[in-house]
């Protein structure tokens, strides 16, 4: 049965904040956004080309002036967390609560509500905002995603070198496609019923792959070749994306998670239900991404 959040068509009166509007996954939503009529603002850190028919604005969330700026004139908003902002978003949330739109939120599929304190402080500052959200009475619609594909980005230096891809072999999980995120977001944005809000959407891809698994995939999409993965430890892990120049806040932060994150084996049809379709394969992303690779 399709979900009541699906969307029942365009809404050319919309004005939509998309946050981290210029990322792998906010682009395919303002993408979507501008086919189905509605009016976004795409906010970025930094500075991107123009888009036609999009409003650029280039602001930091945790600066409340920024944020009440950026939220000036909207209905609805899509919302990312910088994931290197450990701090409460209460700023954010003040400015949230003033001007009243819809929130849909994207977290992450890791989130154990049942555990005091979550694996890794990625998982943690998707918990914490969630609950943040929720305590201002902001009835958010939160979609908790898996592993995006376009994660698989990371490796394409690798690839291009050579048939070994190294890196720290963090748990499997049910990697889902960033234009499913993106079909599901939309989907969420454009309802004009948010049905139920106490209750995250999980959005997984249709298995549980590997790091091998994906490294496979990815050598099948390139005319089949041989590419392995090689796990690496985590202090020679962290010493290459150091050398690389990653923030050490955000390597530090990829260590825990490789460390402790838990391996999921949950498959939902969340995506299915958001959008009306089942979600793609990664071995369908791989393909449709190859030249990316080469």
């Amino acid at each position: 049965m399709p979900d009541p959040l699906r969307a029942t068509g365009a809404l050319q009166s919309s004005s939509i904040l998309v946050t981290g509007g210029t990322g792998n996954l906010g682009r395919e939503v303002v993408a979507r956004l501008r086919r189905q009529g509605a009016h976004v603002r795409s906010l970025a850190r930094h500075r991107a080309g123009p888009l036609p028919g999009v409003e650029s604005v280039v602001g930091d969330l945790t600066d409340p002036a920024m944020a009440r700026a950026a939220l000036a004139g909207v209905d609805t908003v899509f919302l990312t967390w910088p994931l290197l902002e450990s701090a409460p978003a209460h700023g954010l949330v003040e400015e949230l609560v003033a001007s009243a739109p819809r929130v849909i939120y994207l977290s992450s599929a890791a989130v154990d509500d049942e555990a005091a304190r979550q694996s890794d402080p990625i998982v943690q500052v998707h918990a914490d905002m969630e609950a943040v959200l929720h305590r201002a009475g902001l009835r958010p619609v939160v979609l908790r995603s898996d592993t995006l594909a376009s994660n698989a980005r990371g490796w394409a230096v690798q690839i291009k070198a050579g048939d070994v891809v190294a890196g720290p072999d963090i748990a499997g999980t049910a990697v889902v496609d960033e234009r499913d995120v993106a079909d599901a977001a939309v989907a969420a944005l454009c309802a004009r019923d948010d049905g139920p809000a106490d209750r995250p959407y999980v959005l997984t891809g249709p298995e549980v792959l590997s790091r091998t698994d994906q490294i496979a995939e990815l050598g099948a999409a390139l005319q089949r070749r041989r590419l392995r993965f090689e796990a690496v430890p985590p202090d020679l892990a962290r010493t290459r994306m150091l050398a690389d120049g990653r923030p050490d806040r955000l390597v530090e932060a990829l260590i825990a998670a490789a460390v402790h994150r838990p391996e999921s084996h949950r498959v939902t049809d969340h995506v299915e239900r958001l959008t009306g379709r089942p979600a793609g394969t990664f071995a369908r992303w791989a393909i449709d991404h190859v030249t990316e690779f080469c």
